[in-house]
Parts: C-alpha cells; sequence; structure tokens
C-alpha cells in the first residue's frame, strides 16, 4: 500500500474484511468481544495484537480501518479516531502535558481551541503564551526550555492566515518540542504536514473527511509510540473514541474526498476572483489568491492550493452581513465547513461569539465578516446567489 498513490489508498487503504468478503466495509456494531478461553482473555488484556480487540472504546475492527486508511493517507505512522474534532485537539493536548509544561500557540484559532488552551490547560499548571502565528520571529522568541508542545492552525479559522509549517516545526524541535498541527482547512487532501516537520496532525473528521454533514468525528495522527503510548492511554479512559457506525461513514467519505475537495477548491478559488474588488467588500481573503499576504507559501506548502473556503469582509459591517446571509438561496446558515452544501457564517456573532471585542479585533474578526464555506453546487449559480446577496446588503 505504501507504493500507491493518494486516490487509491483513500479506496482501499486499511480495509479489514470479514469471512463474507463483502465489499463495502463491515459495521461492527457492538460494544465488547467474546474470548475463547479465560486464558485468550487474560493474554489480551496484558498485549493485543492488530486484530484482537477488547472493548469499543479501546479499539473497534470498524474504527482501526478508518484509522489506518487516513494514516496511509497523511504519511503517519498510526492513528487515534476520536469522537469528534475537539475531542481530538483536548486530546493529544491533554495527553502529553502536565503541570509546568510550557506550550506555544497562534493566536488565530477556532474558539474552542482558544477555550482549551485558555481556560481548561491553565487549570492544570499548564502555561501558554500565545504568538502571531506568520511572525517567526515571535515563534523563536517565545520558545522557552520548558516549551513542550506548540499548536497552530495550518490554515487560520476565519481569516484564513497560512502558518509555515516547515518553519516553525525546525524553531520548536530546536527545543524539544512537539509540534502539533490543527489541519481542517488545509484538508488532508493538499497537505502535507508531517513531510513538512509537524508531529501530530489533527483534523475533525466532521468537516471535509465526512463532507457531507453526517456525523461527528475527530482524528489524532503522528508515530506509533506517541499514539499508541500517549494518546490511547488517556483517551481509553476519558472516553474520547469515535464510534463505529461514525468510522464507517468517515471511511465512505474517505472514498471521495479528494474529488470532492478539488472540486470545491476550484470552485471557491472561481468564486474568490469573481468577489475580489467588489464594491460592497472591504476585503476577498482566500489563500489561492495572489493578493494573499502568504501567497507565496502557500505556493510552496499547499501546492498553490487555497483550500475550500472563503471570507469576504462587507463594507456596511453586521447590519449588511445579516443582509448579505439572509438574501442567500442556495448557501445555507449554518456552522459546519467542509460539506457538500456551501455554508455560510457569521464568526462574530457564533463561532467566535465568545471572544471580547478586542482580540476579536486583533485577530480580523470584523464585523463584517462571513466565512463562506464552497460546496459542490455548480460556480456558477453560487457567483450569481452571492453577487445577488451582496446587492440586497448594498441597498
Amino acid at each position: 500500500m505504501s507504493d500507491w498513490n493518494k486516490r487509491t489508498k483513500l479506496v482501499h487503504g486499511g480495509t479489514r474484511r470479514s469471512q463474507y468478503n463483502e465489499v463495502s466495509e463491515a459495521i461492527y456494531l457492538t460494544q465488547g468481544f467474546v474470548y475463547d478461553s479465560a486464558e485468550q482473555a487474560e493474554a489480551r488484556f496484558i498485549e493485543t495484537g492488530p486484530d484482537e480487540f477488547i472493548y469499543a472504546r479501546y479499539g473497534n475492527p470498524t474504527v482501526a480501518m478508518f484509522e489506518e486508511r487516513i494514516a496511509a493517507l497523511e504519511g503517519a505512522e498510526d492513528a487515534f479516531a476520536t469522537a469528534s474534532g475537539m475531542a481530538a485537539v483536548s486530546g493529544a493536548l491533554t495527553s502529553m502535558l502536565q503541570a509546568g509544561d510550557h506550550v506555544v500557540s497562534a493566536k488565530a484559532l477556532f474558539g474552542s481551541c482558544l477555550y482549551i488552551l485558555e481556560n481548561i490547560l491553565s487549570r492544570y499548571g499548564v502555561e501558554v503564551t500565545f504568538v502571531d502565528g506568520t511572525d517567526l520571529a515571535a515563534w523563536k522568541a517565545a520558545m522557552r526550555p520548558n516549551t513542550k508542545a506548540v499548536f497552530f492552525e495550518s490554515m487560520s479559522n476565519p481569516t484564513l492566515e497560512v502558518i509555515n509549517v516547515a518553519a516553525v516545526a525546525q524553531i520548536a524541535h530546536e527545543v524539544g518540542a512537539i509540534v502539533v498541527v490543527d489541519n481542517v482547512f488545509s484538508t488532508p487532501v493538499f497537505s502535507e504536514a508531517i513531510a513538512q516537520g509537524a508531529d501530530v496532525v489533527i483534523y475533525s473528521a466532521t468537516k471535509h473527511i465526512d463532507g457531507q454533514g453526517r456525523a461527528l468525528g475527530g482524528v489524532i495522527l503522528g508515530t506509533k509510540d506517541f499514539i499508541r503510548g500517549t494518546v490511547e492511554p488517556y483517551m481509553k479512559h476519558t472516553g474520547g473514541s469515535m464510534s463505529p457506525f461514525n468510522a464507517w461513514v468517515m471511511l465512505k467519505g474517505l472514498e471521495t474526498i479528494d474529488l470532492r475537495v478539488r472540486a470545491q477548491a476550484e470552485s471557491a478559488l472561481a468564486i474568490a476572483q469573481a468577489l475580489e474588488g467588489h464594491a460592497a467588500l472591504q476585503r476577498t481573503i482566500y489563500p489561492g489568491l495572489a493578493s494573499h499576504a502568504q501567497s507565496a507559501l502557500v505556493q510552496k506548502q499547499l501546492g498553490g492550493k487555497g483550500g475550500t473556503v472563503l471570507s469576504i469582509d462587507l463594507k456596511g459591517g453586521q447590519s449588511a452581513a445579516f443582509k448579505f446571509l439572509n438574501a442567500l438561496e442556495i448557501a445555507v446558515i449554518s456552522n459546519n465547513l467542509g460539506d457538500a452544501k456551501s455554508i455560510a457564517t457569521h464568526p462574530a456573532t457564533t463561532t467566535h461569539q465568545r471572544l471580547p471585542d478586542d482580540q476579536k479585533k486583533d485577530l480580523g474578526i470584523t464585523p463584517g465578516l462571513v466565512r463562506f464555506s464552497v460546496g459542490l453546487e455548480d460556480t456558477q449559480d453560487l457567483i450569481d446567489d452571492i453577487t445577488r446577496a451582496l446587492a440586497t446588503a448594498e441597498s
């Protein structure tokens, strides 16, 4: 399988067939497993083999298929599937950190990630320093001898800053810190974060991996030692593992993710190009545009692919943003992304609502900012829908 290209791995990686030789992966909806003898039960609790399972919270054949497939795609040694993307973020960080450790994090993060870093980790004696993720000098200055980990979104939510994975990894590794990357916006299709120096990669599988708004899920990817020695003991005792049914949904999603994400990114670029310079907008933010602040890095790190999400900042502030959202006919108003349906979100009043106004301002989350996740609808239909809604917002 190591010689296969990505799209082949996405269809066949990690497949386990039962004695019935089913084509589609089986869903093993069971909470436990039966042993042939008491001696076998004892042996399995001491050490489990690759196709031996104890309890669904510890592992399951369907979940294992998803873990092996996404690990093969990402180029990681191993993976642990979690109940949600936030279970992956909190599990990866909490499992490795203890009182007295120091973390350096980019300040541009999803609201729930900020909550983990600001409220949860600090509660247990972990100190966190926030930096401008695009400023390499700031990363270097923030490092300490007790810096255990660095954390950042490779493409930030919702202002779409792109962080130099290789450069930050080099800085972190100089002090022995573990590099943890939330890679959702970059997607497993376009990103090569592990090859670029990341030690741990996190995805909310709820987004592009499912891609059709059906189920929650997350995954932590890294070395076998980290996944099985650090993450698994923590996750199996705290209960954040993925359900077998959701793992099956994610397996089905992986079969088509390459086709979906490439089509969405192509549409996103066309929409961004059509909107750039629009009279109703302060700015159009899309990493695939030449005007993006990290355009050169996008070319190097993501092969020039800007992802499936763009953000627009309406001149009329929140009032104009709300008029725009309410005038959309194709795109729906929700707070997910990476879906087959186009989704528009007003971050300042939803996903980042809890942030103080000065912090929103510092992060560029203005009252007029709308995040637009591009779906699989016809590109011209989406452009027409957005431009009509912008005309309504101007009126």
